[in-house]
């Protein structure tokens, strides 16, 4: 799965995969332990989700969080290279 940086991103790709699997929003809410209507808003990038609702949707469809850094470009690295060393100074 592609990195994810927004809520509208998570929702499309929970959406993607409940629809890949062939369930619609009534059956998997009922499922994951949401409302339709929770699961409609969260699909639709709602950035209000709670936590807890959108763990118990993902591990309903098996799927884990992961963080990861992102990485840097050599002019980043640089600019985070002499600030570390302004710091140092």
């Amino acid at each position: 799965m592609a990195s994810i940086t927004d809520a509208r991103q998570l929702g499309a790709a929970v959406r993607a995969e409940r629809k890949r699997r062939g369930m619609s929003q009534v059956s998997f809410a009922a499922h994951a332990g949401v409302s339709r209507a929770w699961l409609a808003r969260f699909e639709a990038g709602h950035p209000a989700a709670s936590v807890e609702q959108v763990f118990l949707v993902l591990r309903a469809l098996g799927l884990a969080l992961e963080l990861a850094t992102p990485k840097t470009s050599e002019g980043e690295a640089a600019l985070l290279a002499a600030l570390a060393a302004r710091k140092e100074s």
